[in-house]
């Protein structure tokens, strides 16, 4: 046989071989079944510990904050005050001009001194009068008249030492000072200006009593209140210290609603320590109270709550359900006497179940063995944004819920 027929043989039988080996290969691989591209997104339930907390925004206050005004009206002739500045009690703030109630304390002494003197001359009147009306000289009548003026004279004095205890008084309170120890954080007044107490008293200062302790003062939600209780801990973060948390303590709950477009509302008080001195006044804070804690507990993604299965897979759940149902029927009926009882309704009316029944009792969706959604009833405690607690149901720790469905493409 020629060399190149030779070659040719061999080309054939690898070709051919070649064919075989891809053949073979080939209907191993359309052989093997498909993997399924995965419809749900699952999380699994686990144990853990779980905190359930209530959010509210609140602003930092001073627990005590003193406004200090002026009762009388006058130009600032000394400021002796600024901001921040740490005062005591009974310290000056500033002085108004004290030229007019000068004047005044003159004019009201000068008053008492002629009633003073009104007061001798009636009484000189009465005294002569007295001796007169013994000698039958006057009448009773003139008798009875020089006694009013004497009591007359008396109401003048004691009218003109009022008039002068009061501008001796406005004199006192022109000269403005600190009811309290503290800080002050705001003056609204400067040196020359006028202060007009004609209307209403001005506020000239804010003195804060002591700034190293301090209260938030918050706005809960009535949906939020029936878990709140009198020594409840909390947790706050302020922008200015983004990186870190403090420490609160619930002081009191307030029963004023607050109504605003329908929405109701609650002030709720904290307490905060604030030795370092670290917080500001007016400080916007973000709180979470701490309203309950479990230890070693079931529990599964808030979200699985949130999942519903489209109309579709309700449908072929609900169609499934009754197939079920009416099998368990059927075989009940060909094995029992009591085949004639009516089948229990689906549709269940929930008017009349006691409360504790209804509360808290949730309907989520697992995968089975064959990775199809299976609908499990569980009663849930504790929950936060994250995590839910289990108390009861078909369900443990191991066990994939669904949180959301997947488009076709696998997206999350």
């Amino acid at each position: 046989m020629p060399v190149f027929t030779k070659k040719r043989v061999f080309v054939a039988i690898a070709v051919v071989l070649a064919g075989i080996a891809g053949t073979i290969y080939y209907q191993k691989e359309t052989g093997k079944p498909r993997e399924e591209e995965p419809k749900y997104k699952t999380a699994v339930a686990d144990k853990g510990n779980i905190t359930q907390t209530v959010t509210a925004s609140g602003t930092l206050n001073p627990v005590a904050l003193i406004n200090v005004g002026s009762q009388v009206s006058g130009t600032v002739v000394e400021l002796k005050a600024d901001f921040n500045d740490r005062v005591k009690q009974g310290q000056v703030l500033l002085k108004l001009d004290p030229t007019i109630f000068n004047a005044q304390i003159k004019q009201s002494e000068a008053s008492l001194a002629s009633a003073e003197a009104s007061k001798r001359l009636a009484q000189a009147n009465l005294d002569r009068n007295q001796k007169l009306v013994t000698q039958n000289y006057i009448s009773g009548t003139a008798m009875d008249q020089a006694r009013r003026e004497v009591e007359v004279a008396d109401a003048n004095i004691k009218l003109a030492r009022a008039q002068l205890d009061r501008v001796r008084a406005d004199l006192n309170n022109s000269v403005i000072r600190s009811p309290i120890d503290g800080v002050i954080i705001k003056r609204t007044i400067d040196m020359g200006q006028t202060v007009a107490a004609s209307f209403q008293t001005p506020n000239l200062f804010q003195i804060a009593r002591d700034l190293t302790k301090m209260q938030i003062d918050t706005s809960v939600s009535e949906a939020d209140v029936g878990s709140l209780k009198d020594g409840l801990p909390a947790r706050f973060v302020v922008d200015a210290y983004p990186d870190r948390e403090f420490e609160a303590k619930l002081r009191q709950f307030r029963l004023a609603a607050n109504v605003q477009q329908n929405v109701v509302t609650y002030n709720v008080v904290l307490d905060v320590d604030n030795k370092d001195e670290l917080l500001k006044p007016g400080m916007t804070a973000q709180v979470r109270l701490v309203v309950g804690s479990r230890e070693n507990v079931v529990r599964i993604p808030t979200a699985a709550l949130r999942y519903k299965p489209s109309e579709e897979e309700q449908a072929k759940e609900a169609k499934a359900l009754k197939d079920k149902e009416k099998n368990s029927a059927s075989s009940s009926a060909s094995s029992s006497a009591s085949a004639n009882l009516p089948a229990p309704e689906i549709d269940d009316d929930v008017a009349f179940r006691t409360k504790k029944d209804l509360t808290r009792t949730f309907k989520l969706y697992k995968l089975d063995d064959k990775n199809q959604a299976k609908t499990v009833d569980v009663k849930i405690g504790l929950s936060n944004f994250k995590y839910t607690e289990v108390i009861s149901g078909d369900l443990k720790p191991g066990d994939k819920v669904i949180t959301r469905a997947l488009d076709k493409a696998g997206a999350r």
